[in-house]
């Protein structure tokens, strides 16, 4: 089963018509919503970045049949060739901050990646996509210093709070993940802008139709199982 996992970006779209449920795992209990395919709302239970349960989440995916995962989110673009309306589908990840893994108790080194089959499926949904790039996860909910900003430059294209720790708990649980980025916004100090978080949701309202026939898109596409 294909799942959505949606944030920000998803706020003010009209998404699919899904039955809601929640799944009781050993992390905590995630909500879902639940048809032919599966779609999760990362800020459940009204959670920041920074308290989001990842661990329930995608220990939810696992038992509810989910074996592909695409994420989309909202992102800061690190770089003046991106800017905002570009949508860049990474090709790896990286972490400024702790990432969450289900194997506390046992001995475990799972490879970490982005699905490339399923990135190059998006990327024939979304022509108009930027087709790899490097993501880089900060912790939240603060937004981050213009000095980490110039750093993370150097070695990544967009920053956001969510996907790497999505990416390596779906690796964990044998459940293929690609992550659509949509840029809102430059990241603090790329440009003179001002950045808040007002503004952030304001650009995510401003794209809702974009939003909708992309995941109509996917859906679509890759609803069904492979």
């Amino acid at each position: 089963m294909l799942a959505i996992i949606g944030g920000t970006s998803l706020f003010h779209a009209n998404l699919p018509d899904l039955t809601r449920t929640v799944t009781n795992t050993p992390y905590g209990p995630a909500e879902l919503y639940l048809g032919e395919v599966a779609l999760l709302l990362r800020h459940q239970f009204n959670r920041p970045p920074h308290r989001i349960n990842f661990r329930a989440m995608a220990s939810a995916l696992a038992l509810d049949g989910v074996d592909r995962v695409v994420a989309l989110g909202s992102v800061g673009s690190l770089r003046t060739a991106h800017p905002p309306g570009t949508i860049l589908l990474p090709d790896d990840y990286l972490s400024m901050a702790q990432v969450p893994s289900i194997h506390n108790h046992t001995q475990q080194h799972v490879m970490p990646e982005i699905d490339t089959g399923l990135r190059t499926r998006l990327a024939e949904i979304i022509p108009d996509a930027h087709n790899g790039g490097v993501y880089t996860q900060t912790a939240g909910p603060r937004i981050e210093t213009r000095a980490e900003i110039a750093a993370l430059a150097k070695i990544a294209d967009v920053v956001g709070m969510t996907v790497a720790s999505e990416a390596t708990l779906c690796n964990e649980l044998g459940i293929r993940f690609a992550a659509v980025c949509m840029v809102d916004n430059y990241a603090h100090g790329v440009t003179e802008d001002i950045l808040s978080y007002d503004h952030i949701l304001a650009m995510a309202k401003a794209n809702t139709k974009r939003t909708e026939t992309i995941v109509e898109s996917i859906i679509t596409t890759l609803g069904e199982n492979e």
